[in-house]
Formats: structure tokens, C-alpha cells, sequence
């Protein structure tokens, strides 16, 4: 044996100028991350192993302890190779012919793992030349490391890391001995003690660590006696496969990064997907659907569903319907009003008709084929009426509506036979991906100021102040819509649960999408249902289908503290009634002669609306009062109809009669000194079915 050890060196010293040491760096599964470093989903290597590098820190003590005391009592002293034990099995091989040693250190079978060779003397001899030179290349720790993470553990599981999250579903921060001694005893033969596949095998391997490590006096008999008792698991577990289209792509935007750490909620996650699994079982078969759940004060996403069944065989699961192009339904018409709002063509208490004929060859009609007459535009946006909305943007303008959004990075997608924008877009007739829509909404609980949204952990030093942010309505605008959303009714057999919630639905041209946005002051939720092929549906509505949904994500969330108001009142609201406003506010489609505008009470009263010969039309059970608009006269001013004194309330040179007659109104205006004006007009009603 003295003699024989330096020939080993010289066999070394000459290999050295041939044999390459073997390669380190090696590929490792990509882990996505919650906020708070939990698992959200797992990918195999290229070569198609589960592997997960594994730091000695993030280990329970106890099982490297163990691990040692079993596999190599002496690593920490010997240089990587044991000369007595190598002897040793030489002699067994000259003697039995073959090699039944078990002295292989933890440096010798790391190398193994790193490039394995048959089971022969000369590979014996290589991985005894390179466990030296892996000893002096890395660190103790570095080859304990190593090893931990190419351990086999089964089939393709590599690894203590992975081979804890696979078997016990769990980091191996802190284990139980039942599962050290396990995680000791299947690399010795790991397929046959395999515990999803060979049971007993894997329990006998147990068995003998504990023996052993008994034996040595790392463990006491009582432990030894204890954990023998307990089962082991029989099956493995799937790796979680949560928020699975945003994990597929920020791994392919990201294609060196190996561990990827989102701003998902892993809890709320589960939760959503859980919801969105059980309202798709209601749906018909084809419907899928998506949701977005995102931080108002970080802009970070918390929740990302891009469709409610991933593996769905009766539906392309896999598409990711989040950044799907779909028709947005009614779900634009917050931001036709908003802007509307900030160029002063409207106020929410300005008077507008809600009645069928076309805008500029455009002629749609309401989603419920119902009709109101003259109402109040905040009336209008919260019932989500057609008619009112498509004569906003007329006078607005679509292509400025598109040019705005557009500058906010919202991207507004035209039909493939359409080369400019058109009043369609106030119904839907436009594309917009579900991450947009919810960036649009989110400004509306941030003042107006919309932002990126935010994905990944990466940068700490983010904060909403230093996001590229750009301003899609006023902070006045967007308290207008937000009051008004607030006044939206959820379905009937559902409420809000005392929160103060904001929320817009939108259903598309053959209930292909279904939509509800909503906010809150910390939250901003979307919800979409529809088919990945854009097919029909006969049931899909947003108020009926989206809504209850958003109602019951929204009950997972934080309760706010209670608040009549969702965001400050800004300094230039004007929260004033009708006839409170600026005369120019006070009805969208009744233009005022200039010249009347401010007559002298000394010329008598001049009625300004009805104009003459107008016809005005009233929803069929409206008990509202008409606005007769009055310029000049000295006040009192007395309402005469058809020749018969009429009671009306005087409000700023403002009548308000509440008729009770249809047709030819005779309607004429009586001053203090006996000056008067009067008009003739007709009153019909709307017919609804």
C-alpha cells in the first residue's frame, strides 16, 4: 500500500494533461415566484430534469448531518479521496472480480453525477484524479452543494430541493426524520426506492439509513423506533402550475433568468383560479374565462388569469385571453364621458335624449330596445344607455377619443376593414386587450394618471412616483365617472357586501365577450367571459355573467375602511343641479341663441326651450319635470299650459314643469309686469317593449 499511493499521484499528475475536469455549470429548472418568494410554477431543464440548485443555507442543518454521518464522516478532511477505502475495494475487484466497494465519497460521486462513466477500474481511477481536482477548484460547501443538487431522487427528479417539493411538498428548510432518512436512502438506489413506485423498497431503504445512523449514535434508538412508525408517501405530488400564462411569458421574455420573482399573490391567486374553475363548470361548453386583479397605489399585478382551465380539452386553454384582442362591449363609454367632461361639452347633471333615430347614418339601438326620453347624463353612463353615448362622442370626436388613448399607451385595435375609427367604437366596435382595459380603469382610481403595469419584483427601487405615467383624464373627469359608476346596480340577489365600488359591464355584438371592470380605492378587477374563438353565446352579459363574479373576487380582497367618496373631491367639481349649471351645460342638444342669452328683465321673458314646433319625447312612465329654459323677465315668472295656470318651480330662470298631458302643448311665460312669450310644441311618449 506505501508504495502503491504514490503511483496513484503519478497517474494523476499525467491524466492531468488529458482529462478535463468536469463542467460545473449546469442548466436548472426555472422557478416562478410569488411576491413573497412561494412557488407559483416549475419548468424542466433542456435534458428534461427537475433541478433546483441547492444552497446549503436554505437546508435544514439537521440533514446534512445526517447525510454526512451516513455517506462521508471524513469530507470535511480528506482531499476528495479516501486511499485506504480505494484499496480496499481494489483488493475486493483482484478478489471477487468485480467492484462491490462502497467507499466512495461525497466528492467522488459528485463527480460520477457530473459525467458518468461504467462501473470499471480505469473510470475508477478518473473520477479518483478529478474528485482531487474538483477539491481544489471549489470550496467544501460548494461540493456539498453541488452534489445536493444532482443527487438522483427518481425518474428525472435531481436534487434535494426538488426531491423535497416532489415527495413532501415542501422546502427543505426544515424536515421531519422520517423524511431526511428518505431523502438519505433513495439516491443509494433511486429507482427502486422510488416511493410512487416500489413502496416497500423505499420503506426498507429507510430502514437501513435509520439503522445505521442508530448504529453511529446520531440518532437515538427511541427516534429510530418512532420514525419507523411513520408511513411515507406513495405518490408524488404536481408541481403547482398556478397563474401558468403569465409564468409561460415572463419566462420567454426572460430567458436567462432561473429564478423569476412576480408581484402575484400566490393566496389570492389560488383563490381567483378557484372561482373563475367553478363559474366556468356553469358556463356552456367553449366559454372560458379571465380575470386581473391589480394593486391601485403599486400597479402591481396581483392576480393574473389568462383563461379558467389551462389543460381544457373542449377549449384552446393555453390561449391567454388576457392579452387576447377582444370587443370591448360597453366598457369604453366611462372614457368617451370622461373626456367629454374635460372639453366641457357636458356636466353629469346636463340633460340629454335618449331616443332612437340616427347619429350621422348611424343608427343602433339600446341593449334592452328601451327608451327614456330626456334624462340626465349621469343617467345615462351609469345605465349604460347606447344612444346618449354615441351623440357624445359624435360631438367629441373618435378619432380624438383614439388619439388620446392611444397616447396612453392604451392600444385601441380597428376591425381589418376599417382604416379610421367610426361611432361603432362607443358599442364595441374596436379591439383592446383585457390589460389595457384594466390600465384604463386603474387610472380612473388614480386621478386620472395611468401607469405601466408591474410584473416582476426585479427592481425594489420601483415606486409609483418614479413609473412612467401620463395623465388620460383630468382629476376632475375622473371623479365625474367615478361618482357616477359608484350609482351602478349590481344584478338582482347581489351586492357589493358594504363596499364602495365603482364597476362598468360591457357585453359585444352576439354576447361574444361578457365584461365587468370595477374599483375601489385600493383595488381595480377585471373579469371577462367569452369563447377563444370569438363564436356566439346565447346567455353572456356583463351584468348577468361578469358582475356576480367581480362581486365575489372583490370579497376576497381587504376591506377598506367604509367612505361615502372612493377618491378626493378635486377643487373645480361642480356639484350643482341643472339648473344650477352654465346655460350652455344645461342641455347637450338644445343649442341657445346667443343674442337671448342675457336679455334685460325690462324686454320680458323670452322662452328659450322647447324651441317652437320641437317635439319632445318622454319615456312612457317618466315622472320627471322639463326643464323650460327662460331668458329676461322680471321675476315672479308664471307657467301658463293650454291657456291654464300651471304650477312650476322657478330654478335660475328655469321652469320645471312635470306634464301630465301628451301632444300639442300651447305653453306660454308670464312676468311680474305682465311680459309674456309663448310657443307651441308637441309631447309624445316612448312606446317600449
Amino acid at each position: 500500500m506505501f508504495y502503491a499511493t504514490p503511483i496513484i499521484f503519478i497517474l494523476v499528475l499525467m491524466a492531468n494533461w488529458w482529462l478535463p475536469l468536469p463542467a460545473t455549470n449546469l442548466d436548472y429548472s426555472v422557478e416562478i415566484l410569488d411576491k413573497s418568494g412561494k412557488l407559483l410554477r416549475l419548468y424542466t431543464t433542456k435534458d428534461g430534469y427537475w433541478r433546483l440548485p441547492a444552497r446549503l443555507e436554505d437546508l435544514d442543518p439537521h440533514f446534512i448531518e445526517l447525510l454526512l454521518s451516513y455517506e462521508d464522516k471524513n469530507f470535511y478532511q480528506h482531499i476528495g479521496v479516501d486511499i485506504t477505502a480505494i484499496f480496499r475495494a481494489i483488493g475486493q475487484v483482484l478478489t471477487t472480480g468485480r467492484l462491490v466497494s462502497g467507499a466512495s465519497t461525497i466528492t467522488m460521486q459528485t463527480v460520477r453525477l457530473l459525467q458518468p462513466r461504467p462501473r470499471t477500474i480505469s473510470s475508477k481511477l478518473i473520477e479518483i484524479y478529478n474528485a482531487i481536482r474538483l477539491e481544489t477548484a471549489l470550496s467544501k460547501q460548494q461540493i456539498l452543494a453541488l452534489y445536493l443538487t444532482l443527487a438522483p431522487y427518481g425518474g428525472n427528479i435531481q436534487g434535494i430541493r426538488a426531491a423535497s417539493l416532489f415527495y413532501f411538498d415542501k422546502d427543505p428548510k426544515f424536515l421531519t426524520l422520517a423524511e431526511i432518512a428518505l431523502l438519505i436512502a433513495i439516491p443509494q438506489a433511486p429507482e427502486s426506492r422510488r416511493p410512487d413506485r416500489i413502496h416497500k423498497y423505499a420503506i426498507s431503504g429507510r430502514a437501513k439509513v435509520l439503522q445505521r445512523l442508530m448504529t453511529s449514535g446520531a440518532i437515538s434508538p427511541q427516534d429510530a423506533t418512532r420514525t419507523l412508525a411513520i408511513p411515507i408517501p406513495s405518490h408524488r405530488i404536481p408541481t403547482p402550475r398556478l397563474a401558468p400564462h403569465l409564468s409561460d411569458r415572463l419566462r420567454h421574455i426572460n430567458p436567462n433568468a432561473q429564478r423569476i420573482a412576480t408581484t402575484i399573490d400566490l393566496v389570492l391567486q389560488r383563490k381567483v383560479e378557484t372561482i373563475l374553475r367553478h363559474r366556468q363548470h356553469q358556463q356552456t361548453p367553449g366559454v372560458t374565462l379571465a380575470a386581473i386583479i391589480l394593486d391601485n397605489h403599486t400597479w402591481q399585478v396581483q392576480t393574473y388569469i389568462g383563461s379558467s382551465n389551462f389543460l381544457s380539452k373542449t377549449y384552446p386553454g393555453q390561449i391567454n385571453m388576457a392579452r387576447a384582442i377582444r370587443s370591448p362591449g360597453s366598457t369604453i363609454k366611462p372614457f368617451i364621458y370622461g373626456l367629454a367632461f374635460d372639453r366641457d361639452l357636458i356636466h353629469p347633471e346636463t340633460l340629454i335624449f335618449d331616443r332612437p333615430g340616427p347619429v350621422r347614418n348611424y343608427a343602433p339601438g339600446n341593449f334592452d330596445h328601451r327608451y327614456h326620453g330626456e334624462i340626465r347624463v349621469r343617467e345615462a353612463l351609469w345605465t349604460s344607455r347606447n344612444i346618449p353615448a354615441i351623440k357624445i362622442l359624435n360631438r367629441l370626436g373618435s378619432n380624438y377619443l383614439v388619439s388620446r388613448l392611444n397616447a396612453a399607451g392604451t392600444k385601441l385595435h380597428l376591425p381589418l376593414n376599417r382604416t379610421r375609427p367610426n361611432l361603432a367604437i362607443a358599442l364595441g366596435g374596436v379591439g383592446i386587450r383585457m390589460e389595457d382595459l384594466v390600465r384604463l380603469y386603474a387610472s380612473l382610481a388614480n386621478a386620472g394618471t395611468m401607469r405601466e403595469l408591474q410584473f416582476l419584483q426585479s427592481n425594489t427601487n420601483i415606486t409609483p412616483e418614479t413609473l412612467t405615467h401620463i395623465n388620460v383624464l383630468s382629476a376632475t373627469a375622473t371623479w365625474y365617472v367615478t361618482d357616477i359608476l359608484a350609482d351602478a346596480q349590481p344584478p338582482t340577489g347581489f351586492t357589493a357586501n358594504n363596499r364602495r365600488l365603482a364597476f362598468k359591464t360591457g357585453t359585444s355584438y352576439g354576447f361574444r365577450d361578457a365584461w365587468a371592470m370595477g374599483y375601489d380605492a385600493n383595488h381595480t378587477v377585471a373579469v371577462w367571459l367569452g369563447r377563444p374563438d370569438n363564436g356566439y353565446t346565447t346567455n353572456l352579459s356583463g351584468l348577468h355573467s361578469a358582475v356576480p363574479i367581480l362581486l365575489e373576487i372583490f370579497a376576497l380582497l381587504q376591506p377598506i375602511q367604509l367612505h361615502p367618496l372612493l377618491i378626493p373631491i378635486p377643487p373645480n367639481v361642480l356639484q350643482v343641479q341643472n339648473t344650477e349649471l352654465p346655460v350652455k351645460l344645461r342641455h347637450f342638444e338644445i343649442p341657445i341663441i346667443p343674442k337671448f342669452k342675457h336679455l334685460p328683465s325690462s324686454r320680458g321673458p323670452k322662452i328659450l326651450y322647447p324651441t317652437p314646433g320641437s317635439t319632445l319625447e318622454l319615456a312612457s312612465n317618466a315622472n320627471t319635470p322639463i326643464h323650460i329654459e327662460v331668458a329676461g323677465g322680471q321675476e315672479p315668472l308664471y307657467l301658463l299650459v293650454n291657456g291654464r295656470p300651471t304650477a312650476a318651480q322657478l330654478q335660475n330662470q328655469t321652469l320645471l314643469w312635470t306634464p301630465n298631458i301628451d301632444g300639442a302643448v300651447n305653453l306660454a311665460v308670464l312676468d311680474a309686469k305682465g311680459h309674456s312669450d309663448h310657443i307651441s310644441f308637441h309631447i309624445t311618449r316612448l312606446t317600449n317593449p
